[in-house]
C-alpha cells in the first residue's frame, strides 16, 4: 500500500513538472466591445501548447486562415524571439455579404497552436483580430504569458477537445478529385453512405479567387462547380497542374485534403451537362417556346401566314415556311452575336436582356404597330418588282416577309424562360464560343420545328377551311392581338421614361390607328379597337393603383438577406422578376397570388426577397450567375433543411411551392 501511494505521488509530481501552464485571462479592448480573447499555454514534452479562445457577440464574426474575398485572418506578432508556431483551424462557416464570399467563425471559437521548444520562460506578442458585422474592426490585443505559472487543471482536456474539432486527413471521403475546365473549378467526391448537408472551404491557389461552390448531390456522389477569377475579378488563371487545399465538411465531420488539379471534366448530370445532352435541351427549350404565354403575338403571325397559304402550290408553301424557319434561326444567330460581344466586353449576360433597353423597346413598339396596321389591311409591304421576281413572290407577300416574321417571332419570344431553355442558355453563356454558337443554332432549330414540319409536309396547310370572308375577320382578330402586344411593349417603357411618356405614346398610336381606320371607312373596326384598348388601358391603370401583393411584404434581394434569414432559422422565398417577363406575370397570377400559396408565404418564419431585373442590375446578374442561371423567372427556396437552396421550375406550380416550403422547414 505504501509503495502504491508513493507511486501516485511521484506520478502527480511528474505531471506537475511536465504540464506547466500560463493564462492571460480574458483580454478586452476599449475600441472593440464586441470581442474578447484569452490565451492559455502548457508545456507538452519538448513543445509548448497554446489555446486561443475567442468570444464574439451575436451578429459578429471573425475569419478562417483563408478569409475569402474580404477580411483578415487572426495573426500574432511575436515579441519572444525564435517562435515557430503551427496554427490549427476548425472547419469554418461561409458568409455571403453584399456579393462577397468569406470564410470564418461566429460565436465562441478556440484555435489550438503548437510552438516548438522555447528557450524563454516568457511568451509575449500582439494578437490582431479582425471582427465584422455591418462594419469591420481590426483590434490589437497585447499579451504576455509567464510560462513558469502552475498548470491549468482543464487545459489538457480543453486542448484535446479543440484538436478534436480540427479536420482530419481522411475518414470522410472515399474519393476526392479536382479539375479546372473552361474557367471553372470542378470538385467530385464519393462518400459511402451518402451526403447530408455537405460544405466545401478552400485555400485559394496563388493569384486566384474562388466563389461559393454550387453543390449538387446524387446518391453517394457530390459534385461542385466553383467560379474562378484572378485577384482583380478578371479572367481566371489556369489552375491545371496546381495543388488545391480544401476542407470537406458534412454532418459535424470534416476532412482536410490537398489534391492535384487535373484538366478532365468531372462534373456531369445536374452539375454540368455534356454537349450532346445540352443540345437536346436546347432543341426542346426552343420547341417549347412556341407554347409559352408570351408567344401569343408569334402565334398571330403564324396563323396569319397559314391563312395566306390557301390556293398556293406545295412548292410555294414549302418555300415560305422554310423562309420563316430561316428567319427564326437567323435571329438566334444575331442573339449569339450579341452574347458574344457582351462576353468579350465583360458585360452582363442573360436571356431576354435586350428588353432592358428602352431603345430596343421603342423600335419593337413601332415594328409591332406596323405589323398590326398590316393585319388591319391598312399597310402593305411591297418589294421592287425585280426583287419580287427573284424571290418568287405572289401578291407582294414574298419570302422576305416570311423571313421577317420568323425573325420578329424570336425577338418576341425572348422574354420567356421555358423549361430546358434556362439550362441550355446557362451552359451556352459559359461554354467556349464555338459551343455557344452551336447551342443557339440548336435553340433556333427547336423553335422552328413546327415550321419545318409544315415545310416537310406542305399538305398540312390544306387542312384549313376553304378561303372565304372568315379570313378577313380572322386577320382583324389577329391584328387586335398584335395591337394588344404592341401596347404591352409600351407599358415596358414606364420604368425608363415614366408613365406620362407611355400614356402619350399609347394615345398617339391609338389615335393614329383609329383615324386611319375611320379614313378607310372601317368604322366597326375602329370602334372595336378603341373600346378594347381603352378597357385594356383602364385595367393596366387599375393594377398600377391597386397593390398587387397587398399583405405580402417583399424585401430587396441580397445574399446578406438570405444568410441573415438562415442564421435566424427562417425560410426564404426568392423571386427574380421583370416587367417584360410574361412568364413571371403568369406565375404571379396563376400561383403566387392564389390563397393557399399566399397563406404559405405569409408564415411568420418565411422571408420574401424579390429582385427586379426590369432594368440592368449587375447585382441581380451576379446573383443569377452564381446559381448558373441567366434567364428569368427565377425562384429559389432556402430553409434550415435546405441551406443550399432549392431552385424551382421556371413555370411554377402551387404544389411545388407549398411542398418545397414545407421541406425547407426543420
Amino acid at each position: 500500500m505504501t509503495v502504491l501511494i508513493r507511486s501516485l505521488l511521484l506520478l502527480l509530481a511528474s505531471c506537475a513538472i511536465t504540464a506547466q501552464a500560463a493564462d492571460t485571462g480574458w483580454l478586452r479592448n476599449a475600441q472593440n466591445n464586441h470581442a474578447e480573447v484569452r490565451l492559455r499555454s502548457a508545456s507538452h514534452n519538448d513543445n509548448q501548447q497554446l489555446l486561443l479562445d475567442i468570444r464574439l457577440q451575436p451578429g459578429w464574426k471573425t475569419y478562417w486562415r483563408t478569409p475569402g474575398e474580404g477580411g483578415v485572418a487572426p495573426e500574432i506578432r511575436w515579441q519572444t524571439p525564435e517562435v515557430n508556431a503551427q496554427w490549427f483551424w476548425p472547419a469554418p462557416e461561409r458568409f455571403d455579404v453584399s456579393g462577397l464570399t468569406t470564410q470564418g467563425y461566429k460565436g465562441d471559437i478556440t484555435l489550438p497552436i503548437e510552438l516548438a521548444k522555447l528557450s524563454s520562460q516568457q511568451l509575449a506578442g500582439t494578437l490582431t483580430l479582425s471582427t465584422c458585422s455591418d462594419v469591420c474592426i481590426l483590434t490589437d490585443f497585447p499579451f504576455s504569458l509567464d510560462l513558469t505559472q502552475p498548470a491549468d487543471a482543464d487545459f489538457a482536456r480543453d486542448f484535446a477537445e479543440a484538436m478534436g474539432r480540427i479536420p482530419a486527413a481522411s475518414g470522410l471521403t472515399d474519393q476526392l478529385d479536382a479539375s479546372f475546365v473552361n474557367g471553372e473549378l470542378q470538385i467530385h467526391a464519393q462518400r459511402q453512405g451518402g451526403w447530408q448537408q455537405p460544405e466545401l472551404f478552400f485555400d485559394y491557389p496563388p493569384g486566384s479567387m474562388l466563389a461559393a461552390p454550387q453543390i449538387s448531390v446524387k446518391g453517394d456522389t457530390l459534385s461542385a462547380r466553383v467560379a474562378v477569377t484572378d485577384e482583380w475579378g478578371e479572367a481566371a488563371p489556369d489552375l491545371r497542374g496546381k495543388t488545391l487545399s480544401l476542407v470537406v465538411a458534412d454532418g459535424g465531420i470534416a476532412q482536410q485534403s490537398v489534391i492535384h488539379i487535373g484538366a478532365q471534366t468531372l462534373v456531369s448530370g445536374d452539375g454540368a451537362h455534356t454537349l450532346w445532352s445540352v443540345l437536346l435541351l436546347a432543341l426542346l427549350g426552343g420547341l417549347i417556346l412556341n407554347l409559352m404565354p408570351c408567344v401569343l403575338p408569334v402565334l398571330a403571325i403564324k396563323l396569319s401566314s397559314l391563312v395566306q397559304q390557301q390556293g398556293q402550290t406545295q412548292r410555294q408553301t414549302r418555300q415560305q415556311f422554310l423562309a420563316s424557319s430561316a428567319g427564326i434561326i437567323f435571329s438566334f444567330l444575331l442573339l449569339a452575336l450579341l452574347m458574344t460581344g457582351l462576353r468579350l466586353s465583360g458585360q452582363a449576360l442573360g436571356w431576354g436582356i435586350q428588353f432592358q433597353s428602352s431603345g430596343f423597346l421603342l423600335v419593337m413598339v413601332l415594328v409591332m404597330f406596323l405589323f398590326s396596321a398590316s393585319l388591319f389591311d391598312l399597310l402593305h409591304f411591297r418589294l421592287p418588282s425585280g426583287l419580287n421576281t427573284k424571290l418568287a413572290t405572289q401578291g407582294g407577300d414574298g419570302l422576305l416577309g416570311h423571313f421577317g416574321q420568323g425573325a420578329f417571332a424570336t425577338l418576341l419570344a425572348t422574354p420567356c424562360s421555358a423549361p430546358f431553355l434556362g439550362t441550355a442558355v446557362a451552359y451556352a453563356l459559359t461554354a467556349p464560343l464555338p459551343q455557344l454558337w452551336l447551342l443557339f443554332v440548336a435553340l433556333g432549330v427547336g423553335m422552328s420545328l413546327p415550321w419545318l414540319l409544315v415545310a416537310a409536309l406542305p399538305g398540312m396547310a390544306r387542312c384549313l377551311p376553304r378561303p372565304g370572308r372568315w379570313m378577313v375577320h380572322l386577320r382583324s382578330v389577329l391584328g387586335l392581338f398584335m395591337l394588344l402586344a404592341t401596347f404591352w411593349l409600351v407599358t415596358l417603357l414606364v420604368p425608363h421614361w415614366g408613365s406620362t411618356f407611355a400614356l402619350v405614346l399609347a394615345g398617339v398610336l391609338l389615335a393614329v390607328l383609329c383615324g386611319w381606320l375611320v379614313k378607310r371607312r372601317a368604322l366597326q373596326q375602329a370602334g372595336v379597337v378603341f373600346i378594347t384598348l381603352t378597357l385594356a388601358g383602364a385595367l393596366f391603370l387599375m393594377t398600377r393603383i391597386t397593390p398587387e401583393e397587398e399583405t405580402l411584404h417583399w424585401q430587396p434581394l441580397t445574399e446578406a438577406a438570405i444568410h441573415q434569414a438562415l442564421e435566424q432559422d427562417k425560410r426564404v422565398f426568392v423571386d427574380v422578376t421583370a416587367d417584360w417577363c410574361i412568364t413571371c406575370k403568369v406565375n404571379k397570377s396563376r400561383v403566387l397570388n392564389q390563397p393557399d400559396v399566399r397563406a404559405a408565404l405569409k408564415a411568420d418564419d418565411v422571408v420574401l426577397l424579390r429582385g427586379d431585373w426590369t432594368q440592368p442590375d449587375p447585382a441581380i446578374g451576379e446573383f443569377l450567375r452564381r446559381r448558373d442561371r441567366v434567364a428569368i423567372p427565377f425562384n429559389q427556396i432556402y430553409g434550415p433543411a435546405l441551406p443550399q437552396g432549392q431552385i424551382l421550375s421556371p413555370l411554377l406550380s402551387r404544389e411545388a411551392v407549398i411542398s418545397t416550403l414545407s421541406e425547407a422547414k426543420k
